[in-house]
């Protein structure tokens, strides 16, 4: 369950700062231009103040929060469970180093302690209250962390979540991560505060008060998700107290937000809610900047709900992307990498600027969400590796990778019966924290996607082509296909069971390159395989289809 951002260069105190920006202009929807220009010209400016509260209080205005990125930095990276003091060592010694835009990280907030099964990770998302008190650690902690990371150019983004509270049968007393009191049987939370009136059990017509058919857009928005108590965002008290909790988070530093569970808020309900949110700490960023915003919405098609509903107010998870490339690395259903060369809206993708996209995320790489068996995880690192390379090097979308850690997998009847494991814990519920091996890879059950060597290579590889048009694609109509980003990188796959042996156009100057995906430069040498460039553009290409990384990728600053 998760929310957006827009990255921008900028300078602060010397040090290259990446701020994720939001250019946000209160535009007149369709319909309130039309009844202004029907307004005679007299009088007509003394009218539209009036007339724009008069329909904005009606519902047929909306705020639209137009995107103008200008990213130098264009990858985010979740770090699923983490502490924060661990959050603020990574920024420091090995995000900002090595291009990352920013962090999203878990929500913040108190939420309820659960013991049945023991300290899952879904725990997070049952909130008790809006105080900065969790396993990842307090509010001193977390203001540290968002200062830390701030400082050297990686912003944070909060998992918000804003749909509901806590299970409606949580029952009562002090077991949150703040010991707040609550009483969920009542809609009774005092640390925030809400209370019955608060909740849309009134308004929900189905029986059991869960939502019970997806194909019904009001039940989606207006009943409990798994039985979580749901907030009615479309009363005004309600957004205040969630856009008061969002304005806490901007003061400390806070860069946008990852809206859980969009879905399930009516979209006019989160766009009331991000017109009351501030704009961006001016000691950090640049005055007037807004907040990024992504909202987490499963569209797969057929449903009431739709991820278009949901672009005037950020950019919104494509869940589909996942599914698709993996359903092609896999080579399942007759897919093939030739396939990708038109990938985008073609494959009924949302629009490019409009897309969050990821290859797995922490729910669907358990089985939850959206994707089912075709998600490819770090339980499948070469194919895994492959399809983040290929995301990586392709223009579609704002690109978010995950780090995860490992659990303790029961597949049976293929389900995970251990799905809900949270993260490496101490015996008093503890996380642990993420230690780093002399090799850089994590210790402590902690997977660390991102350190991986060909995983954070293609990041950098994203940041040098980025703005560049593909150029020289080639296929093999099956799955070897190579292309370029104008003068600034090429890459190349092979997922065939044969060979590739190929002399290719790159559209690269003549000299000789380090692949960054079996190594990388270092000073005025190459730790991987090198590729030398003609005059003409052209290059040679080996790749066994046996390889444990069958894929090269080299770019302009990899030049030797």
């Amino acid at each position: 369950m998760i929310a957006g951002v827009q990255a921008i260069s900028g300078t602060l105190q010397g040090v290259t700062q990446l701020h994720i920006m939001k250019r946000t202009q209160a535009l007149f929807s369709k319909e309130c231009k039309r009844l202004l220009r029907r307004m005679p010209p007299i009088g007509r400016d003394n009218k539209k103040g009036l007339l724009l509260l008069l329909l904005a209080a009606f519902g047929l205005c909306w705020m639209h929060y137009k995107s103008d990125p200008k990213p130098v930095r264009t990858s985010i990276v979740h770090l699923f469970e983490w502490r924060w003091t661990d959050v603020a060592d990574e920024c420091e010694r090995y995000l900002a180093p090595n291009g990352f835009a920013g962090v999203q990280v878990s929500p913040p907030n108190e939420n309820l302690v659960i013991m049945t099964p023991w300290r899952p990770w879904w725990e997070r998302y049952q909130p008790i209250s809006y105080k900065l008190c969790s396993r990842s650690g307090n509010e001193n902690e977390f203001r540290d962390m968002v200062t830390r990371c701030n400082n050297v150019g990686i912003n944070i983004f909060v998992d918000a979540v804003i749909n509901h509270m806590c299970g409606s049968g949580a029952g009562s007393g002090h077991r949150g991560t703040c010991e707040s009191y609550f009483n969920a049987g009542v809609r009774y939370f005092p640390a925030v505060p809400y209370f019955t009136f608060d909740f849309n059990d009134r308004i929900c017509k189905t029986p059991s008060g869960d939502i019970e058919n997806y194909s019904d857009p009001i039940q989606v928005r207006n009943c409990r998700l798994s039985g979580l108590v749901d907030l009615a965002q479309s009363r005004e008290d309600v957004r205040s107290k969630i856009a008061g909790y969002m304005n806490h988070l901007i003061d400390l530093g806070v860069a946008g937000f990852r809206i859980d569970a969009s879905k399930h808020i009516w979209p006019k309900d989160i766009n009331a809610i991000l017109s009351k949110v501030n704009n961006l700490n001016t000691r950090w960023f640049t005055k007037g900047s807004r907040p990024f915003i992504y909202q987490e919405v499963i569209d797969l098609g057929g449903e009431g709900v739709q991820s278009s509903e949901y672009f005037r107010n950020g950019r919104v998870t494509e869940f589909r992307y996942g599914m698709q490339l993996g359903t092609v690395l896999h080579k399942w259903n007759g897919e093939k990498m030739a396939n990708l060369k038109s990938l985008g809206e073609n494959w009924s993708l949302m629009p490019s600027d409009k897309a969050i996209v990821f290859v797995d995320n922490h729910d669907n790489q358990r089985g939850h969400g959206a994707g089912g068996a075709s998600i490819l995880t770090f339980w499948n690192p070469r194919l895994y590796k492959m399809a983040v390379g290929f995301m990586l090097a392709h223009p579609y979308g704002f690109t978010r990778i995950i780090s995860s850690y490992r659990w303790p997998r029961d597949i049976q009847h293929g389900k995970d019966l251990n799905d809900w494991v949270g993260p490496p814990s101490n015996s008093d519920g503890t996380i642990k924290p993420v230690t780093i091996n002399p090799d850089g890879s994590c210790g402590n059950g902690w997977v660390c996607e991102h350190r991986w060597t060909q995983i954070r290579n293609m990041v950098i590889f994203r940041n040098v082509v980025h703005r560049q048009p593909i150029t020289n694609w080639w296929d093999n109509n099956n799955n070897q296909i190579a292309f370029g980003r104008e003068a600034k990188g090429f890459i190349v796959f092979n997922n065939d069971d044969r060979n590739l042996s190929i002399s290719l156009p790159t559209g690269l100057p003549a000299g000789i390159y380090c692949d960054v995906i079996s190594g990388q430069k270092e000073g005025n040498l190459c730790t991987g395989i090198q590729i030398h460039i003609a005059a003409s553009g052209v290059g040679d290409f080996q790749i066994n289809s046996q390889a444990e990384d069958p894929f090269i990728a080299i770019h302009v600053e990899a030049k030797l």
